[in-house]
């Protein structure tokens, strides 16, 4: 691996494309770093203890700190540091994912989508209109819900709100602004990494940004295991250690369906006659049904936050606190329904792609056919039989993936399993083998070893 990897920085393109992507990480990890103006030090430190749990500021809710932790992989920990980039690529995903869903919806938005490069360019121009809308509500959304949490305090200037005695709306649009362009920024980022460099880009900043705060994720492990049984921490490094080794089994797991194309004779030559195969993956969706349900089971503790005022005693307020105490990552109703979201959904973006990506047609067209079956319904069927099977244990997989630390958390009784977050295990792992096979490409096209055997 190495000695490909040596063999791929000796071509100049391939090398430019490596470098010119390292140098847009540097970029963000500078950017992630970038103070919201009027921010001070005292903000940051009480934001960054609510998240981690620890020395939480007085009147704060139990939960909040799991949500802004799920909140802050997608801002690759700039969300702990309220820069400007807080609100990391979220919006843009959850943009994406509203495209996405609107195309089965919408028929002259799915027709778009099948148009070609022209189609897909006009999609994703939509995609970043959504994006502005919806990355400035989140800046704001994020305001109120720290305001109320009090990691800004009411006597702390400037003070965030567009309503309430002493406010300061100019300076709360401002912030807004300041994050919002933020958001766009790693956004284009991404964009060019995408276009210039290596592997997709949205995901490579998210990656940079989970891979950046490992070091201080396993730090805090190590000073927790201090105090922990050691055999308690060696069981959480095992499963970890199997939990990445499943993780890459189930993303490049497949089956194999046959496919035959019939012979065709055109004067004197003879066309066709081959034998292929279609490759239904285990888990087609991807980390896509994680980030779903992640972003629904979050969002009533989210606005749930907004509602709770310390120290009130007033039916709103105590309401909100029940949903943020019960609905929080470390309730056993959190994980049944996280469970059961991952699963459903897993089921649902399959279908989804799979309906997208006409196979039954594109056989037809090609005259080609599955052996045993009739084209048509025969082999939609047939397809649908097989890739419910197979997406059962992709599903339940991913479903497990994204309990792993509540589950190692009562098993072992230890809480070194809290760096093992299932959404981080995906992205990275996830990442790191796309990335890899598409360096893999550049290198086989240029007749070098691969790096992936």
């Amino acid at each position: 691996m190495l000695e490909a990897v040596i063999k791929a920085f000796k071509i100049p393109d391939l090398r430019a494309k490596l470098l010119f992507t390292f140098g847009m990480l540097v970029i963000f990890r500078i950017v992630a770093h970038v103070p919201i103006p009027g921010i001070g030090s005292d903000v940051k430190a009480n934001l960054a203890n609510l998240i981690s749990g620890n020395n939480a500021p007085a009147g704060s809710s139990q939960g909040i700190g799991g949500v802004l932790g799920f909140l802050d992989i997608f801002s690759g920990g700039s969300l702990s540091n309220f820069s400007i980039a807080a609100t990391g690529v979220y919006p843009y995903i959850t943009a994406s994912i509203i495209m996405q869903l609107l195309q089965p919806i919408i028929p002259s938005l799915e027709r778009l989508a099948k148009e070609g490069e022209r189609g897909r360019q006009i999609v994703n121009k939509w995609t970043h209109v959504i994006t502005v809308p919806i990355a400035a509500l989140t800046s704001y959304g994020q305001i109120v819900l720290l305001k109320s949490q009090n990691v800004i305090g009411a006597t702390d200037r400037p003070k965030f709100s567009f309503f309430g005695a002493g406010a300061d709306p100019i300076l709360t649009l401002a912030v807004v602004l300041a994050m919002t362009c933020g958001t766009l920024f790693l956004v284009w980022l991404g964009e060019l990494i995408t276009e210039k460099g290596i592997g997709n880009g949205v995901s490579i900043i998210i990656f940079g940004g989970i891979v950046a705060g490992l070091p201080q994720r396993i730090l805090q492990a190590g000073k927790t295991s201090l105090t922990q049984n050691i055999i308690s921490v060696a069981i959480v490094i095992i499963i970890g250690l199997v939990s990445i080794v499943g993780i890459i089994m189930v993303q490049e797991g497949q089956r194999k369906i046959p496919v035959k194309f019939p012979r065709q004779v055109q004067g004197n030559k003879v066309y066709g006659g081959q034998s292929t195969h279609i490759p239904l993956k285990v888990n087609s969706a991807g980390m896509i049904p994680l980030i779903f349900a992640s972003s629904i089971i979050i969002f009533p503790t989210t606005v749930a936050g907004f509602f709770v005022t310390p120290g009130s005693e007033s039916w709103v307020s105590q309401a909100a606190n029940w949903v943020v105490l019960n609905f929080g990552p470390s309730s056993i109703l959190y994980q049944v329904l996280y469970f059961a979201m991952v699963v459903g959904f897993t089921y649902f973006y399959t279908i989804v792609l799979f309906n997208q990506q006409n196979i039954t047609d594109n056989l037809r067209e090609r005259g080609g056919f599955i052996p045993g079956f009739r084209p048509g319904k025969p082999t939609t069927d047939y397809l649908m039989k097989v890739l419910n099977k197979i997406t059962l244990i992709g599903a339940i997989f991913l479903g497990l993936i994204a309990i792993l630390p509540f589950l190692i958390g009562v098993l072992v009784q230890t809480q070194v399993s809290t760096f093992l977050s299932a959404t981080s295990l995906l992205i990275v792992v996830g990442v790191a083998v796309d990335t890899m096979k598409q360096l893999e490409a550049q290198l086989v096209m240029r007749e070098y070893q691969g790096i992936l055997k």
